[in-house]
């Protein structure tokens, strides 16, 4: 196996990313919603990251089923538990790969 970028590489970006969205939403309270599982640990680090106040919620959908080929059907597996109007919104996301759960 490979080794494509470092732990420590990865935290410093992980660092930028929050001191960036803290820039430019130093005026708003940003909802971060992670998909999980996958993006879990990447949005703690993340959100520890951004010096703002801060929600964080989670949402589960699947394209996969027990397959390792997207079926094309998006099930919902774990909704989110609040309101999204009026929030400003991230989305949390590790893997894009069809793009049909980011659109759903």
């Amino acid at each position: 196996m490979r080794v494509l970028l470092s732990f420590d590489q990865i935290q410093r970006r992980i660092v930028e990313m929050g001191k960036q969205i803290s820039e430019e939403y130093s005026d708003q309270e940003p909802h971060l919603v992670g998909v999980l599982k996958g993006a879990c640990p990447f949005m703690t680090d993340l959100a520890q990251s951004i010096d703002l106040p801060l929600t964080l919620d989670y949402i589960a959908v699947s394209s996969y089923g027990k397959s390792t080929k997207s079926t094309g059907e998006v099930k919902l597996i774990k909704d989110l538990d609040q309101g999204l109007e009026g929030r400003d919104l991230l989305i949390v996301e590790d893997i894009v790969d069809t793009g049909l759960t980011l659109n759903y």
